[in-house]
């Protein structure tokens, strides 16, 4: 069933339930049907159509939720965009996506007002909030619009979201998931996190734009409700468990982390939970062992990208912080593959490797990217004859089935769950009158887990100091992808072609950096 028809069955089942919770706010089934109609109907009124791509920019929101089923309904292609990227970045992905219409936050439009002007593809822009001229009003247009589901059949190959993520040259790319894609992904999800039920309550503590979003679908199918976080903080979200009775949650270990060691986790009623996931990266064992202390061994790891997700999953009888060694290693795993899903080790000739040998993880999944929008050839790239999803990680399978990750292909930097590519980094810093040359590498960090760090050569009689370059870094890319240390040196590590060898530049200052990320 695609995701329309389920929000249409959910409403006329669960009219009543609450379907979003944010701050006050509430709204049943049966309004976010309404809304979400409105919305879908308002954008065909504006002649957006069916398969046009729709961008959305704001932080979580009341709307948010009725923003992504109103874009289903009307068979449109959602594309959220991150708000802690730089307007360039923004201008870029609706470059490439060709989006038709923008659904934009009051206080984001501003920045990107200049380059909606001098963009042809975009012919209508919607702001929450005030409206300036020349745009439209989000509330005054669901207001004016049929309250009725426009009835668009969606079909399981239609294009239903594009997802970002970069490619080699630190460039986005889009990830293209049809209909069918995206809910086989959601239901696989909701199999391994041991199903839903009407009376589950999700907190949506970090952006739906991003991995908090993957089980929006499976929760609205039963009639479940979502509590959205506009911004995190870790004594919000101890209050919003204990006060609605949250069952479910997914975040970072980071996130685990801030939670865990609130001094009020001791004190809050947290026995609603049943699920906390996590992703993005690994979680250390002294973040498990807390997490479990403070509500105990519900704890579920989910591996997997962008392009296919969930690959491989690592459930509460496997985080054993105490126990033989054979058990707690398994903690420094990723799992074992979902049910509908598999993995594999291959070569650089595409030649599956023995268990226990390193190679790059491969893997077939029911949550399979279609394609990478607009780049056939990248796309062949990232696919075995098969089928299968090159995922560009470093990796090896134990004789009992878990995938025990090495390293990445490339140099991607994951910073409190953010992906952030150091040929970006290094473009930025090499932007900066006194920087001659840059190298950016991933330093391990006790709250982050990774933080980028600069190696910089400064040009001839130039100047610059550690501060100055990370301000300059926060400009060009935003805060959340910045330097936050630097190193200067007289010369970079260099392969005889001139290659910079990061690698070298993460052994020579990685250690001095991790120790500096600590103090």
């Amino acid at each position: 069933m695609d995701p329309a028809a389920l929000l249409r069955k959910s409403a006329r089942i669960y009219p009543d339930n609450v379907a979003v919770v944010c701050g006050d706010r509430r709204q049943s089934y049966a309004e976010l049907l309404e809304r979400a109609s409105r919305l879908a109907n308002a954008l065909r009124d504006a002649r957006v159509e069916p398969g046009d791509r729709v961008a959305l920019l704001g932080d979580n929101a009341f709307e948010t939720l009725e923003q992504v089923a109103g874009l289903a309904l009307g068979g449109y292609v959602r594309c959220p965009l991150y708000t802690h990227d730089v307007p360039e970045r923004h201008e870029y992905l609706l470059g490439l996506t060709g989006a038709t219409a923008l659904i934009v936050e009051e206080k984001y439009y501003a920045a990107i007002a200049p380059m909606l002007e001098r963009m042809g593809s975009v012919r209508v822009t919607v702001v929450v909030g005030t409206a300036p001229e020349g745009t439209l009003d989000y509330e005054e247009l669901l207001g004016a619009a049929a309250p009725e589901p426009p009835g668009v059949a969606l079909r399981d190959d239609d294009p239903h979201v594009i997802r970002f993520s970069a490619g080699t040259t630190g460039l986005p790319k889009g990830i293209l998931h049809t209909v069918r894609g995206w809910t086989d992904m959601g239901n696989e999800m909701a199999l391994v996190l041991g199903g839903f039920h009407e009376d589950d309550c999700y907190l949506a503590a970090g952006p739906l734009s991003h991995a908090a979003g993957m089980i929006s679908w499976p929760l609205l199918a039963v009639g479940a409700s979502t509590v959205v976080m506009p911004a995190f903080d870790a004594a919000d979200f101890l209050e919003l468990v204990e006060r609605e009775r949250v069952t479910t949650t997914i975040v970072g270990p980071t996130v685990i982390q801030m939670v865990t060691n609130h001094p009020d986790a001791a004190t809050r009623d947290l026995s609603s939970l049943r699920i906390v996931g996590y992703g993005t990266a690994p979680a250390t064992e002294t973040t498990l062992r807390k997490a479990i202390e403070v509500w105990g061994n519900i704890m579920y790891q989910v591996y997997g990208q962008s392009e296919a997700l969930p690959l491989t999953i690592l459930g509460p009888r496997h985080h054993v912080v105490d126990g033989p060694e054979h058990e707690r290693r398994r903690l420094r795993s990723a799992g074992r593959p979902t049910p509908n899903s598999d993995v594999r080790i291959l070569d650089d000739d595409g030649n599956e490797l023995p268990v226990g040998e390193v190679g790059e993880v491969a893997g077939s999944t029911p949550g399979r990217m279609r394609e990478i929008w607009g780049a056939p050839e990248a796309t062949a790239q990232r696919m075995t004859p098969d089928g299968w999803v090159r995922t560009r990680d470093m990796g090896w399978l134990s004789d009992d089935g878990f995938l025990y990750l090495a390293d990445r292909k490339e140099d991607t930097i994951i910073s409190g769950g953010y992906n952030i590519w150091p040929i970006e980094l290094e473009n930025a810093l090499a932007a900066h009158p006194a920087v001659a040359e840059a190298a950016v590498v991933g330093v391990s960090h006790p709250k982050w887990g990774e933080t980028p760090h600069a190696v910089v050569v400064l040009a001839d009689g130039a100047r610059a100091t550690e501060d100055e370059l990370i301000q300059w870094t926060r400009e060009k890319v935003g805060s959340v992808r910045k330097v936050t240390g630097v190193s200067f040196a007289d010369e970079l590590p260099k392969t005889p072609i001139g290659k910079v060898l990061r690698r070298v530049v993460r052994e020579q200052y990685a250690s001095a950096a991790a120790r500096q990320a600590r103090a």
